[in-house]
């Protein structure tokens, strides 16, 4: 299995919504689980079969996690060395498309967070800078068209 690059703050995120999920919700579930059963006739029973389907899902999610967890790789922002564009490393680049600079920390896909400019190394934008230097001009592909970026600087995790 491929491993799952993480920093310390990314883990710590996973592994306290590992134990939200299975302290809280999953006892939650179960006990409505055991509430609709209180009612009778399961085979007409919608509220029983709607807690079941959230617990699947629910026992879908912990799996998930517990096998991104499996294969964590910790990275340590301290050693990310910034002559070409690598995991963590922040990336100012002048959007031609926009006529604009916008700047990416790029990151595993379980830490991207478009809102915060965090993308993925797996996103169309993330692979293009993967390892470019400073000067270097991508286009890439993404669903609004095709966008052209030059980069403009390479800087450490913040």
């Amino acid at each position: 299995m491929k491993p799952t690059y993480l920093t310390k703050e990314g883990l710590q995120r996973i592994e306290q919504e590992l134990k939200h999920i299975k302290d809280v919700k999953r006892p939650d579930i179960i006990r409505k689980i055991a509430h609709a059963r209180e009612l009778g006739d399961l085979a007409e029973n919608a509220e029983y079969h709607a807690a079941k389907e959230e617990l699947v899902r629910l026992e879908r999610k912990i799996y998930q996690l517990e096998s991104t967890l499996s294969r964590v790789r910790l990275i340590d922002k301290n050693d990310i060395q910034t002559d070409q564009v690598r995991l963590l490393t922040r990336v100012l680049v002048y959007n031609e498309t926009r006529n604009a600079d916008i700047e990416y920390a790029l990151v595993s896909p379980e830490e991207a967070d478009p809102v915060k400019k965090k993308i993925s190394i797996d996103s169309p934008v993330g692979k293009a800078l993967m390892g470019k230097q400073v000067g270097d001009k991508i286009e890439v592909k993404v669903p609004s068209g095709l966008m052209t970026f030059t980069i403009k600087e390479i800087r450490p995790p913040a």
